[in-house]
């Protein structure tokens, strides 16, 4: 399961920059919880632990972890850094989700 989840080379660029100011070792931890205004909602978050079941996606420097409840609803998804009018911010593209709200950020099965 751990190739149906990507990270985009704009995506890693940027965790990879963002992980490089924070202490040695801090990864990015995106989960899935309930929530937002369609259900669910994605949530980003800085660790230094990583659980043992924990996925685990390294490209260009970037470090990403993925807990095994969220890794089911982010199956197939790539997570992206998108740097628009309305402003910069990561987007998963998740082809489980049936709608989504206008931000983005929750999402609905």
């Amino acid at each position: 399961m751990s190739e149906s989840i990507t990270v985009s080379e704009r995506a890693a660029r940027r965790i990879g920059d963002i992980l490089h100011r924070e202490q040695p070792g801090t990864m990015l931890r995106v989960s899935v919880e309930g929530g937002g205004c369609s259900g669910f909602q994605y949530k980003f978050d800085m660790e230094r632990a990583q659980a043992a079941d924990d996925l685990v996606i390294r490209r260009d420097g970037a470090v990403v972890l993925i807990d095994q409840v969220s890794l089911g609803y982010l199956a197939g998804s790539e997570i992206d850094f998108v740097d628009d009018l309305i402003g910069a911010s990561f987007k998963i593209n998740n082809p489980q989700a049936t709608a989504s709200c206008g931000c983005g950020t929750s999402f609905s099965l």
